[in-house]
């Protein structure tokens, strides 16, 4: 499945009714990182949870902050914004996330390989 570089936040939430209205709970930690505004207008997606539910053993802790949006190996195309103190590319993806790319320009539009991931920012290596 391909996701957008527009998607803001994910999570899982259930479908509850109140009358003639269905509702999806959106997590505090979403408003408060910035993804979402209240009183604005998103498109929303609804994935199936069968197809993304982790099983009953798996032991990685739940959080209460929001995951980093990438991962490590993965590639991704990323427009530098700006460079920082040490002269490396910073990109911005979903929520605002980092992701330092050196040897970059502002400007470019790069394939990277993300190759550490940490809680506020990513480094992506440029793939040619």
């Amino acid at each position: 499945m391909e996701i957008s570089e527009k998607l803001l936040c994910l999570f899982s939430a259930e479908v509850s009714t109140n009358g003639e209205t269905y509702t999806v709970e959106i997590p505090r930690r979403e408003i408060e990182t910035g993804s979402v505004e209240p009183g604005e207008t998103y498109r929303v997606a609804l994935i199936s949870a069968d197809e993304d539910r982790p099983s009953s053993t798996a032991t990685s802790p739940v959080s209460d902050q929001p995951q980093p949006p990438v991962e490590t190996g993965e590639i991704r195309y990323v427009e530098i914004e700006d460079l920082g103190k040490q002269g490396d590319g910073i990109a911005r993806v979903e929520r605002g996330y980092v992701i330092i790319v050196p040897d970059s320009e502002v400007g470019e539009r790069v394939k990277v390989e993300i190759t550490e991931v940490k809680p506020n920012f990513a480094v992506g290596e440029i793939i040619k």
